[in-house]
């Protein structure tokens, strides 16, 4: 690490894309801050990956530069909840983007009190979400810091970053900026020209994992107290090695795919793809096996707290005492979450078979639906109809007689 005590320290946040290299320059070059990065792995970066990221970053001429690998925190902390949720933003999304944005932006405020720096930046643009939640965070844990957000404030498009590159004497590619891409271990959001309009879908080309299966693949994972531990027969130390598993074996398929329409905090709406096979899979997979192990009132309670948990989560809130309160509950309900689901694999879909599990409420010794019942009578039943449907039944006497007698 190189530094000058007379100069101005800012954290950037880096992924190495068009963003936070134009930052990277910008704010050495035209604002005089000694640059120090910071790239945090959230499960998307390779090895090979992450040496490319530090070469790109050093190459810009940073003070210095540091990989932080959040990966197992990022579960622990956010994804693990998600699956106890079941969370699909509006049915469709499992918060790619959005959940690993929290990790990166405690990570970038924590470095940046670390080396005292003056400053936090992040490549936001003015138009999304991703600005909101890296600035509540920095203002939360670092309220002294500046934040410096340069292509939300100068209103650049790529297009202006490239050239502005370019005639710093630097090489970005045209045509790999036609697309923003953010790969994580909990699936890779994708942003282009289609996805700026309401009709549109983005081409084969532009997505980042490419459909390489024909045909159909059985796939079994286990579950134990909610969390992924198993792949087909496979046990893993820690459901990330489970996740990155199921992805290898999914992603080839095109499962997960999808565009999400979505609410932004700042009031507008917006359009982003997204590929996720796993945290899809998983999801789907996880609420089947609950819909055996919970009783309905678990099941009606779970939906809605995890509907605002994803809610607020998504909206940069991680921080707030609530979500710990929700977790609690969350975690409280994975109890008897174990069990195996069957899943059939086709190329851009799946199926789930059903699931097996020692704690399935549907055991056939207390009947099977539709056909018998073992733990009850006919004459059980007219009874307890009758009891059910009282308060009711007396509703429509009263004013049966009230409207009469008023004709």
């Amino acid at each position: 690490m190189r530094g000058d005590e007379t100069m101005k320290k800012v954290v950037l946040a880096f992924s190495g894309g068009l963003d936070t290299s134009y930052c990277a320059i910008y704010l050495a070059k035209d604002l005089g801050y000694e640059v120090h990065t910071l790239t945090v792995n959230t499960g998307g970066f390779g090895a090979e990956e992450v040496k490319e990221i530090e070469k790109r970053a050093l190459s810009l001429g940073v003070a210095s530069h540091k990989t932080v690998d959040e990966t197992k925190n990022y579960y622990e902390k956010v994804i693990k909840f998600l699956v106890f949720g079941n969370v699909l933003k509006n049915g469709t999304y499992p918060l790619s983007v959005s959940a690993e944005r929290m990790s990166q932006a405690l990570a970038a405020a924590t470095y940046a009190k670390e080396l005292k720096a003056d400053a936090v930046a992040h490549g936001s643009t003015g138009a999304g979400n991703d600005q909101v939640r890296f600035d509540m965070i920095i203002q939360i844990l670092h309220p002294t810091a500046e934040i410096i957000t340069p292509i939300r404030d100068k209103k650049l498009s790529r297009e202006e970053e490239v050239n502005y590159l370019k005639a710093k004497g630097i090489h970005f590619s045209a045509e790999k900026a036609r697309y923003s891409i953010n790969k994580g271990i909990w699936g890779t959001s994708v942003g282009g020209k289609e996805t700026l309009n309401s009709l549109g879908q983005l081409p084969e080309e532009a997505w980042p994992t490419q459909v390489t299966k024909r045909g159909s693949e059985d796939v079994k994972v286990g579950f134990e107290k909610g969390q992924l531990v198993k792949v087909n027969g496979k046990s893993f130390s820690h459901p990330v090695e489970a996740i990155h598993a199921l992805q290898a074996v999914a992603g080839p398929y095109g499962i997960g795919r999808d565009i999400h329409v979505g609410d932004t905090i700042i009031g507008i709406k917006g359009r982003v793809g997204f590929e996720a096979a796993a945290p899809v899979l998983i999801i789907k997979a996880h609420h089947a096996l609950e819909k055996h192990v919970l009783t309905k009132w678990q099941l009606s309670w779970k939906d809605q707290l995890a509907q605002f948990y994803g809610n607020w989560l998504h909206e940069g809130q991680y921080l707030d005492p609530v979500m710990r309160d929700l977790e609690a509950f969350l975690t409280s309900s994975q109890h008897n979450v174990t069990g195996e689901v069957s899943i059939t694999l086709h190329p851009y879909r799946f199926q789930i078979n059903g699931i097996e599990s020692r704690y399935d409420l549907m055991s056939a010794k207390f009947g099977k639906y539709g056909e018998m019942n073992l733990g009850w009578t006919g004459d059980d039943v007219k009874g307890f109809t009758k009891i059910f449907g009282n308060q009711v039944a007396i509703y429509h006497q009263v004013k049966g007689e009230a409207e009469s007698g008023k004709l």
